[in-house]
């Protein structure tokens, strides 16, 4: 990999690109709809903050009451926890260098210059430093009065090396996995491995002793004012940024410089479809558009595998069986395939939407064989969650009320995208796709509104009614919807038509 000689005209550049990947955002097609959104999110933000700040509470009052571990302790040894749900909240926003580098492959910039600015932004980003809603508040509660300024301090640092580290760790495995999805094996290995003091000694309370007591030793470490800490996370940072910046680079190249192959072979007609017409042509569209292209088969294969392991999990294991947790679980595995493909609905046609509106009412077919097709996914999990009713765990009024509950209402919220997602997704390539839609923060707000309201009417429903008769209104909400889709399309339809020029722009520039 070659390297490029640090002078000032490179620092120029180092400049120039940061200051515009700070305006990319103002100059998005989608600007205007993310300006709302983001208000939404900013709340949100503020409710995460506030819970992050009453956890601090809550481990502050653990801590000064504990007369086996210092504050310092308790926290490096939950350290593991918060790093987790700090990579796996990374997936919800977060980009990776690589798919935002598009713009400038053909412009005279070093391509390895980019990919070091744009590390060096995801780097240096406010949602890095979120954690210190929690961790500011209990080193003041706990740690500054017990150990010292310099201790406190000393941990705070050790926590930023160890967030910053989590972070290039994270964009390593995203673009492992969006090269193939069994590189998911790499982070269950990896936290498998993390947790493996758990099981040395074979104990279950010894065995979270021994994995306490190994991170804990950090903090040890730390109080006595020992560099290994430092050092360790240090090193983790380094050797994860560097692996990240070869990485990168390498999937960029590769993705440039492949050339497309034509392979022959025989491709099935579908005949069955022939009999519902121009629906039934859309819906073979819908098909090979999943067989044949890599980022839709994959987003399948991903929604697919979401599906199995949540009905495992929920079938296999009591961990879920309150009634908040069996409601979320049974609703997520419903809206999985919605939450994670028909989200971005168009988007895949935005490669070829001038072909589909060169004829009155093909948005409309299309949208109708869309959502015929993504019912036909719901008895997948329908099935797969069967096993709970079999073992009296969940009553089969449950599944049957959810399943239509989202072909109906959540369908129809998430339906609502067509009218305003207007970014062309790539069908094949991935790295150097000019327009990320991690950025598209309608999204976020539709895909909780589809997640949590339901939760919401739920229970409000069984706060005031039995389980039964809270079940029933579900079902017949969602057979309302159903049975009126065709109304509610038409109404989608014709949005979209008012609004097809700003739709035909966002989806040829964003190409």
């Amino acid at each position: 990999m070659k390297s490029y000689p640090i002078n000032k005209h490179v620092y120029n550049l180092y400049k120039a690109l940061r200051q515009h990947r700070k305006l990319a955002e103002k100059r998005a097609i989608n600007y205007e709809q993310n300006k709302t959104a983001k208000v939404l999110i900013y709340v949100l933000s503020g409710f995460m903050i506030a819970y992050l700040m009453f956890f601090a509470v809550m481990l502050a009052l653990i801590a000064n009451s504990s007369a086996t571990q210092t504050a310092v302790e308790l926290m490096m040894g939950i350290a593991p926890f918060i790093l987790l749900i700090d990579f796996l909240f990374r997936f919800l926003a977060q980009q990776t260098p690589s798919q935002i580098i598009k713009p400038y492959l053909l412009l005279p910039i070093p391509r390895q210059l980019c990919i070091d600015t744009f590390i060096s932004t995801s780097l240096f980003t406010w949602g890095n430093v979120i954690w210190f809603a929690m961790l500011l508040p209990y080193a003041l509660m706990s740690i500054v009065f017990s150990e010292g300024i310099w201790v406190t301090l000393g941990f705070l640092f050790c926590y930023y090396l160890l967030i910053l580290a989590n972070s290039q760790w994270y964009a390593i495995v995203r673009t492992l996995i969006n090269r193939h999805v069994l590189w998911w094996i790499l982070p269950i290995v990896f936290y498998a491995i993390v947790a493996l003091p758990i099981i040395i000694k074979g104990g279950s309370e010894k065995g979270w002793d021994n994995f306490f007591d190994l991170y804990a030793s950090a903090g040890t470490a730390i109080s006595a004012g020992r560099l290994w800490p430092y050092l360790l996370a240090l090193l983790f940072l380094v050797v994860f940024t560097a692996i990240n910046r070869r990485l990168q680079m390498a999937s960029i190249m590769s993705e440039v410089s492949k050339t497309e192959q034509t392979h022959l072979h025989s491709v099935s007609q579908m005949a069955m479809f022939d009999r519902y017409g121009d629906v039934g042509q859309y819906l073979k569209l819908e098909i090979k558009t999943i067989l044949r292209n890599k980022n839709p088969r994959k987003s399948f294969i991903f929604a697919t595998c979401f599906v199995f392991l949540i009905s495992l999990v929920i079938a296999l294991t009591d961990v879920y069986d309150g009634q908040f947790m069996t409601n979320f679980w049974c609703i997520y595995n419903f809206v999985v395939y919605g939450a994670m493909m028909l989200i971005r609905i168009m988007s895949n046609e935005g490669n070829y939407i001038d072909c589909l509106m060169v004829r009155r009412e093909n948005i409309l077919k299309l949208l109708r064989a869309k959502y015929i097709f993504y019912c036909a996914l719901l008895p997948l999990p329908f099935l797969l969650m069967l096993p709970t009713v079999f073992t009296g765990k969940w009553p089969l009024l449950l599944l049957v009320s959810y399943g239509l509950f989202t072909a109906g209402f959540q369908y129809f919220i998430l339906f609502q995208m067509a009218v305003y997602n207007k970014q062309t997704v790539p069908l094949n390539t991935k790295f150097v796709s000019k327009n990320g839609m991690e950025n598209n923060y309608y999204q976020v707000v539709v895909q909780l509104v589809a997640f949590f309201f339901p939760i919401m009417f739920i229970s409000i429903l069984q706060a005031f009614l039995s389980d039964t008769v809270a079940y029933i209104i579900m079902m017949i909400v969602g057979i309302g919807f159903i049975v009126t889709h065709k109304i509610w399309l038409r109404n989608i339809y014709n949005r979209m038509m008012r609004r097809k020029y700003i739709l035909l722009e966002g989806y040829r520039s964003s190409r």
